[in-house]
């Protein structure tokens, strides 16, 4: 049978205020465990907790960048489930009134765009973590009351190609707000992802089960695919499929079960007593809008009126704020009206050397004016392409201008027609038969002889020069 596969994401966001949510313990990471915590983290009895309103804004602004409607009354629940890294055995979170709902985002596909549904954006507190060893377990409670922000898409993710474009380009969008990290490393940014299957055709949803322990994009992709094979091979042999909770195992690249999933009713909400409902004002709503910056979508839009660049191109350019803010700064100090050569530069050498560095594209520190000097000793054919490549490795290596590296290493390319002619002479001489061969429509025959007077130069010859000369005495021949 074909089935279609129905797919929603939660993304678990950490905020990067400098205290908790509702205390004032550093949110620092990296220190000894246990160290950052008190008595209202921790839970102890007659502790009440004060909510950070930082976190409050911070939480306005990512619902809004996703094109939420924010609820004029929101409040806080408690959440109860009895787990380790709960102290309270309870969670303060958001059930009935979230902060914010009904928002979207659209997601570039190679098929063109599609527009994902955001159900809610709500706030809630961090829990503790974990350390597993041999035969026991420890807790760290640092992580406890950081403030978090859960992110829950609409059941419109049909595949794991979509919920990996869907979850990158939300990690732009949070990025462009600088209102968190989102360093999946550090636990910053994390996601569980809802799977289920349905036949092709039918309306109604099948059974999910709640994939966990995602600790990177790939491995959000990975265990999905697995999944989609272990519940269409349970359908086709008529296994029910279980309401569940499992987590993925990186090492055997496959989902093992946990748990069965808990519904509302099991975490028993009630309103959390100890904090009262919060009231947004449309006037705090304007006063976070109007800081909000130009989002990626917005940017890459612009850029392709401004600049002439496809989606494509101008997608990739954006990803990244200072990226973007690099890319415009180079494309606004190129001489041409036309920036593409700009854009195949980032899209390309440059791309491949971040790549290998492990490095962002700003972060490689090539200053705009530099690269764009590079690009113009390319457009004059006074270097080749391919030596543009190795003088901006040298570039990134050294911190040394293209000009400098090009008259250290004599890289200019010989384009003097006199010159190649002489060369062009010898290597028609040394050749006869590639010479026959080109007279009777060989045209590989002439890149061979184009390549060896390139040889003869020391690689400095200019390749379309060559190419002029060589055909002329070779037709004139």
């Amino acid at each position: 049978m074909s089935y279609e596969v129905v797919i929603g994401l939660e993304v678990h966001l950490q905020l990067k205020t400098r205290t908790k949510a509702f205390c004032g313990c550093s949110t620092e990471f990296g220190a000894e465990p246990n160290s950052q915590v008190c008595p209202v983290c921790l839970g102890f009895p007659g502790s009440l907790p004060v909510f950070n309103l930082t976190a409050l804004d911070y939480g306005i602004k990512v619902a809004l960048a996703l094109n939420c409607t924010i609820q004029e009354h929101t409040k806080f629940d408690r959440k109860n489930y009895f787990y380790p890294d709960l102290p309270k055995a309870y969670q303060i979170s958001q059930y009935d009134l979230p902060l914010s709902k009904n928002g979207h985002i659209d997601v570039e596909l190679k098929q063109g765009p599609k527009r994902v549904g955001i159900t809610r954006v709500h706030m809630e507190e961090d829990a503790g973590k974990l350390i597993h060893q041999d035969d026991y377990s420890c807790v760290d409670y640092n992580r406890t009351g950081i403030p978090l922000l859960e992110i829950v898409s609409e059941p419109d993710i049909r595949s794991p190609e979509e919920a990996y474009q869907y979850l990158v380009t939300l990690k732009s969008i949070i990025a462009y707000l600088d209102v968190s990290d989102c360093d999946m490393e550090k636990g910053s940014l994390r996601c569980d992802a809802n799977i289920s299957l349905r036949p092709a055709g039918q309306i109604e949803l099948g059974t999910k089960t709640e994939l966990k322990n995602l600790n990177s994009f790939k491995a959000v992709k990975d265990a999905l695919n697995f999944e989609i094979m272990r519940q269409t091979q349970a359908l086709d042999g008529g296994v029910k499929i279980l309401q569940e909770t499992r987590l993925w195992d990186e090492k055997v690249q496959q989902t093992i079960s946990m748990r069965t999933k808990e519904g509302a009713q099991d975490y028993r909400y009630f309103p959390e007593p100890d904090l009262p409902e919060i009231k947004i004002t449309q006037e705090k709503i304007n006063e976070v809008k109007s800081s909000l910056p130009e989002l990626p979508h917005e940017k890459m839009l612009r850029f392709t009126k401004e600049y002439g660049l496809s989606v494509y191109d101008a997608g990739i350019l954006v990803y990244s704020k200072a990226d973007a803010s690099y890319a415009e700064e180079c494309m606004k100090a190129y001489f041409s009206k036309d920036k593409k050569a700009v854009a195949n530069w980032f899209n390309g050498a440059l791309l491949s050397e971040a790549n290998a560095r492990n490095s962002s594209l700003s972060g490689l520190k090539v200053a705009a004016a530099n690269l764009i000097e590079l690009i113009g000793y390319v457009d004059r054919e006074e270097i080749s392409n391919l030596t543009a490549k190795v003088v901006l490795t040298e570039m990134i290596d050294t911190k040394k201008t293209a000009g400098t590296i090009i008259k250290e290493k004599s890289l200019i390319q010989i384009s003097d027609t006199g010159a190649l002619d002489k060369i062009a002479r010898q290597i028609i001489e040394e050749n006869p038969k590639s010479v026959a061969d080109f007279k009777t429509g060989k045209n590989n025959a002439l890149m061979f002889l184009v390549g060896q007077v390139m040889r003869k130069s020391g690689g400095k010859a200019n390749p379309k020069v060559v190419q002029e000369v060589l055909k002329g005495r070779l037709t004139n021949a």
